[in-house]
């Protein structure tokens, strides 16, 4: 005979006690999160102390449940992936924004840094409620992320690239958003970041070098040969950083600026290829 369903307040207000407990900031969110994914299980109560303990393991919430959701559209996550942050909603807004200001017919969107694939996910889903349809190429140096962007992003071009190393030749001067969410937490900082992202998530998605802009200048210095005439850069950095971000856009020969919000504590440099 089974138990109490595990919905039952009782339940979840010890799931909410035990997620609080092991350090789960949003503790209510995530117990009901964890309690309707179990419920779809053939054992829920055994399903939900799986989910429950993987959590208080340590594991990131998206990788226990196995998805992410930004700008309102859910993506795999795959263990070893990069976990999509909500701050990264203000870079899929403004691609979207300037996507849909562009020239009619297919755009163009190149992804660096993909990780799960879900910016690229996200911004083709917003161009689309817009009427724009979008040729998507995503690239990473990591193989695991490769493997996952390639399941959120069917018919795509998913490939593995260092930046713009082993790209294809066809997207040069074509390309009209190209979204880089770099790794940008300087190497000193890294060990100060809670331990789901140290312990679970690639270091090559976190470290951006000695003052985290590494990654990003070496994206700047080869954007313009890449973007189409009136295309865009959109890089995700900290307000800290925006400044000199900005001036490297700058000097790789980009209209630059930025762009925040305080709600999402989100920073996005934006440099746009003349003409």
């Amino acid at each position: 005979m089974h138990g109490p369903p595990v919905s039952q307040p009782a339940t979840e207000e010890a799931l909410v006690r035990r997620l609080r407990a092991a350090g789960c900031v949003f503790a209510e969110e995530e117990a009901a999160l964890i309690l309707e994914q179990a419920g779809t299980a053939a054992d829920p109560a055994a399903e939900a102390e799986r989910l429950a303990g993987a959590r208080v393991g340590g594991l990131p919430l998206e990788v226990v449940l196995g998805w992410a959701e930004l700008a309102g559209v859910r993506v795999v996550v795959e263990p070893g992936v990069f976990v999509p942050r909500r701050r990264t909603e203000l870079m899929v807004a403004t691609a979207v924004e300037l996507g849909a200001a562009r020239p009619e017919g297919p755009l163009v969107l190149l992804d660096l840094c993909c990780g799960s694939g879900a910016v690229a996910v996200a911004v083709t889903h917003g161009l689309g409620r817009r009427g724009r349809t979008v040729e998507v190429t995503a690239a990473d140096l990591d193989d695991a992320a490769v493997r996952c962007a390639a399941r959120n992003l069917p018919g795509a071009r998913v490939l593995r690239s260092d930046l713009f190393a082993d790209l294809p030749v066809d997207l040069q001067g074509r390309v009209d958003l190209l979204t880089a969410n770099v790794p940008y937490v300087p190497t000193g900082a890294v060990a100060l970041m809670p331990r789901e992202a140290r312990e679970h998530e690639p270091r090559m998605a976190l470290d951006g070098g000695d003052d985290g802009l590494v990654v990003l200048r070496r994206v700047a210095a080869q954007a313009p040969a890449w973007l189409a005439p009136g295309g865009s850069l959109l890089v995700e950095t900290s307000e800290e950083q925006e400044p000199t971000a900005v001036a490297v856009l700058a000097d790789a020969g980009l209209d630059a600026g930025s762009r925040a919000d305080d709600e999402l504590g989100a920073t996005v440099v934006v440099g746009t290829q003349p003409g």
